[in-house]
């Protein structure tokens, strides 16, 4: 597992010639309806076992929570099912919003 800072997940969504990665939201539903990074797909910790089959083993995959523990849980865990490409975002939505979007809510 890799970890990814907010401003270089940033300049990664930016960079056309990058393929995008896919953002997992690892928070509550509650969570996401406080803030979100656009273009992120929530996907509960909890229920992740049970919707693996709907992620795309090659895509790079960036794990997202609130500050970063749940979201490194859940990278260390796709990693070990053989995801090839797995970031967390260092300190979660949190460093999202006070290091990329200020406009954004946070909790």
């Amino acid at each position: 597992m890799k970890t990814i800072s907010a401003p270089a997940l940033a300049h990664w969504l930016q960079d056309p010639e990058r393929p995008a990665p896919h953002l997992l939201d690892v928070r509550e539903p509650w969570e996401q309806q406080i803030c979100q990074i656009a273009g992120s797909r929530l996907l509960p910790m909890r229920i992740l076992p049970t919707q693996l089959g709907e992620l795309d083993p090659q895509c790079p995959v960036v794990c997202i929570c609130h500050h970063g523990a749940r979201s490194a849980h859940v990278a260390m865990w796709l990693a070990r099912q053989g995801f090839a490409d797995v970031y967390n975002l260092s300190g979660g939505v949190d460093a999202w919003a006070r290091q990329v979007d200020p406009k954004m809510a946070t909790y």
